[in-house]
Parts: structure tokens; C-alpha cells; sequence
């Protein structure tokens, strides 16, 4: 790194903060830088990649010139509001300060309001209009792992699709193989759904010599610049047997989420098990009808109306537990949240104003639900303000479960495996389409009636889906 020491020179650079990403987050990852000192700039070009405790997002520079510096390498987690970034807004006008070894950073000067015209895009920080072409940014794109394929594949209704252009793997398994210098293109994965693991990068690592390789670099290094130190890999194993990961990012969110949510909301959880045959019979026809073309059509998008028209039906069960005001708050609307399992862990975006959505309109915002997931383009504004949510663990071939309510809602529908099982239909046994349903809610503000009601509602729906003309 270098550090600017010539204070006649500060006019020149401009320091680029890491910016609140949205929810009031406090601190963000450094996965990937896309430049290196030396590269130009252009406002609104996406200079790095971070990973928030919600989502990986990508940030854009707010103005122009040549990177001066990067203040921390890959994998490191920044504090909002420090400086990761100084950028020379002045080329040529002088020479730059001298490199020096790292220093504490005196606290910049107030930067200069932005000019009109600015549409922002993170908090503090924006992309200017301008008829400045955006400059091809350097090093391979990190687009986030894609979703869990066998999730993904039953929310759209088709095959998996996992993209071909980025081996999956964790962000510390990234950094273990660049560490190696192992190329994860040529790493045979081993974990579910095509995932390379740290045994898979150590077992391409082994035909190389005992000396390791120096870290491979993200993009050339001006000449003259000062380089970074690698940082140590994130995962560490002690002897063979076991494994030590770090808790950061989602998986420490999730894990502070649910402990938060188990031991504050006291859960109760209802099942049912309900004939879906004619369900299934109205997928497949609508699949066929022309008012469906162009939307993925499934199960979770008859099984997601159900539960709309269910808690239209009952609506007390729309709500939220004040714990400092004491109150229950009644919501007026349903924003309607979508589990899904991803390599980085679990995420819940949610479809907003779902219940004023038609058939059509909800398959296509679950649709781009799943897609944006999958390209790991999930923002936190999309994970924020869910009022209740399904959670599909049918797709692993379980039946049912016990699911913990997302927090800050009241109810969380989970779906079992939809199987061919003998079932008694008009006084004979016969082979019918049939699933289990569980329904857990906070009983702070959901007695037993209602919640009996509301998946009562679903489980009708979902046996005679004729109810969701006569009932919406």
C-alpha cells in the first residue's frame, strides 16, 4: 500500500468510503478488487465486490481519475465510513507522494458535494449522468455462487441452471486456491450441487512442489507501485481432522438471526397433510395457457397464492411482535418472502406487495425473484421488510419440518416433498399427488385458531385450487 504524506498534494486525491449498503450495516468484506493502483477510473465504474452480513454488492466509484492506492487487500472486513480507496483526480498535474510503509490515515477532509444530476446508488455515494463511456473494468467478474441447485430448479419450474463461467465456490475457498495458485477452473468439485471445497483446492494443490507458488495477482500492478501482502487464508485446518471456518458475512447474520428469533418469539408449529392432485393438474394447464406465456409456472407459485388468499382470509396473522412499544402490528400488506438456500447460505428476499399481484404478476416476480438469487444480485433492500415466508424443503426429498420464523414476522409456511402415495379419494384407495404442510407461528400474536385457520385455508386451496377464484 502506499500513503499520501505531501499535504499540498491532498486536492489531488480523493478517498472513496466504504458506503452503508443499506439496513444500517455496519461492515462489509473486501471479496474482489476489479483495479489496481495505476488503472483510470470513470465515474460510476464498479471498482470492488463486498459481502455485507445480507449480500454480496458491487460498488461503483464516484468520479474520475487513476487509482492511487487500495487501502486493504482482498478479505478483509472494513468498518463503514473507513477509506478503502484513493483515487488521483488530477493525473499529471505532479508527481505522486512517495510510497511509504502503511501509517495511520489522517482523517480526510470533507469531500465536495456531488453535482447535479446525481442518481445514487449506495448510500453517500452515486453515478453521475454523463456522456463519459464506462470503461471495461479489469480482472474476471466475481459474480456470487449460484443458488443451490435443487432449490432453484423447483422454484422455476425447470432444471437446474448453474452458469458456466465461474467455478462455484465459497469466498474462502477463493482465497485458499489464490493463495495456492490454483486455478478453481481446473479443480473437480466434490460438495453438493457442483461445489469445490478447501479438500478439493488442497487436492489439486498436492502436485505442486513443496515451495508455494506466489498468490496469483488480480490484474497487472502499475510499475512502480507498491504491492499488498496476501492475506493469510480465511480457513484454517488443525491436523486432519478438523476444520475451522471463520463466521462472518451471511452465515454469522443467519446464526445471529436465528438464535435471536428461537429464543425471543416462543413458536408453535402445525402440520398438515393434504391431497395436491388437483394442484398439480393446474400447473400443468397452465403451463399451456397463453396468459402464462413467457412466466415460469410450478407448485410454489399455486402453493404462494394459497397462502396470499389465506392470510387475506385471516389477516391478524399479517403482523408483528413491538417488543419495545409493547404493541401488535397489524400489516396491510403482504410482502412475501422466498427461502433459498445458497452457497453463501440462507437468504429470504421477498416479492414486495405480493397480495396485490395477479396469477401472472406473481409468476413472473418469482421468477426474477429466483434469477437475481441466482446470479447472487440480491440486494439488502430485497431481504428487507418481509412480513411472512414460505420456505420450500420439499426439493430435498424431506417431508416436513420445524421452520424458524424469519425474524421480525409472525408465520413461516414450510413445504414438504410432493410424492405419489395411496390416498383415500371418493371412499377408494387410490395413488394421489399429496404433501405436508407445516406452519410455525410466534404465539405472542397468533393463538392456535388462527393459525389452524390460515393453514387450514392453504391446505383447502391446494386440495380444490377452485377455491382460489370463490375465496380471493
Amino acid at each position: 500500500m502506499t500513503t499520501m504524506t505531501d499535504t499540498s498534494n491532498a486536492a489531488r486525491f480523493r478517498e472513496f468510503k466504504m458506503p452503508d449498503v443499506g439496513e444500517g450495516l455496519t461492515e462489509a468484506e473486501i471479496l474482489k478488487w476489479y483495479v489496481q493502483p495505476g488503472d483510470t477510473v470513470t465515474d460510476g465504474q464498479v471498482v470492488c465486490e463486498v459481502e455485507t452480513a445480507k449480500a454480496a454488492v458491487e460498488l461503483p466509484i464516484p468520479f474520475d481519475g487513476v487509482v492511487h492506492e487500495l487501502r486493504f487487500p482482498e478479505g478483509t472486513t472494513v468498518d463503514v465510513g473507513q477509506v478503502i480507496i484513493a483515487v488521483d483526480v488530477a493525473p499529471g498535474s505532479g508527481d505522486a507522494a512517495p510510497a511509504a510503509e502503511p501509517a495511520p490515515v489522517a482523517e480526510p477532509e470533507p469531500e465536495p458535494e456531488a453535482p447535479k444530476g446525481r442518481q445514487p446508488v449506495l448510500v453517500g455515494y452515486g453515478v453521475a449522468e454523463s456522456s463519459t463511456k464506462r470503461r471495461a473494468r479489469k480482472g474476471t467478474a466475481a459474480a456470487v455462487p449460484a443458488a443451490a441447485a435443487a432449490i432453484q430448479g423447483e422454484m422455476n419450474g425447470h432444471g437446474a441452471v448453474v452458469p458456466e463461467s465461474r467455478p462455484l465456490a465459497k469466498p474462502p475457498v477463493r482465497k485458499l486456491a489464490k493463495d495456492l495458485g490454483i486455478d478453481l477452473a481446473t479443480v473437480v468439485p466434490t460438495g453438493e450441487g457442483g461445489i469445490i471445497t478447501r479438500e478439493d483446492v488442497h487436492a489439486a494443490a498436492k502436485p505442486v512442489p513443496a515451495q508455494a507458488p506466489a498468490p496469483i495477482a488480480a490484474a497487472p500492478v502499475a510499475a512502480g507501485a507498491a504491492t499488498e501482502t496476501p492475506a493469510p487464508a480465511v480457513v484454517t485446518t488443525v491436523g486432519a481432522r478438523e476444520t475451522r471456518i471463520p463466521v462472518k458475512g451471511v452465515r454469522k447474520a443467519i446464526a445471529q438471526a436465528m438464535v435471536g428469533s428461537a429464543f425471543t418469539a416462543p413458536h408453535v408449529t402445525e402440520f398438515v397433510t393434504v391431497d395436491v392432485t388437483r394442484t398439480m393438474k393446474l400447473v400443468a394447464e397452465l403451463k399451456e395457457d397463453k396468459d402464462m406465456a413467457g412466466v415460469r409456472v410450478n407448485p410454489l407459485l399455486i402453493i404462494a397464492k394459497a397462502l396470499l388468499v389465506a392470510i387475506k382470509r385471516n389477516p391478524e396473522v399479517n403482523a408483528a411482535w413491538d417488543e419495545a412499544n409493547q404493541e401488535i402490528v397489524q400489516k396491510h400488506y403482504v410482502n412475501l418472502g422466498i427461502a433459498a438456500a445458497t452457497p453463501r447460505g440462507l437468504i429470504v428476499p421477498n416479492i414486495k406487495d405480493a397480495h396485490e399481484q395477479t396469477l401472472p404478476q406473481l409468476a413472473a416476480s418469482l421468477g426474477e425473484l429466483v434469477s437475481t438469487a441466482r446470479e447472487g444480485k440480491t440486494s439488502p433492500a430485497a431481504m428487507a421488510g418481509g412480513t411472512v415466508t414460505i420456505t420450500n424443503v420439499g426439493v430435498f426429498g424431506v417431508d416436513t419440518g420445524t421452520p424458524i420464523l424469519n425474524p421480525g414476522e409472525s408465520a413461516i409456511l414450510a413445504v414438504g416433498a410432493i410424492k405419489l402415495q395411496p390416498w383415500v379419494h371418493k371412499g377408494k384407495v387410490k395413488p394421489r399427488q399429496v404433501t405436508t404442510l407445516a406452519l410455525s407461528f410466534d404465539h405472542r400474536l397468533v393463538d392456535g385458531e388462527l393459525g389452524s385457520k390460515v393453514l387450514a385455508d392453504v391446505a383447502a386451496i391446494l386440495e380444490q385450487p377452485k377455491r382460489l377464484i370463490t375465496w380471493a
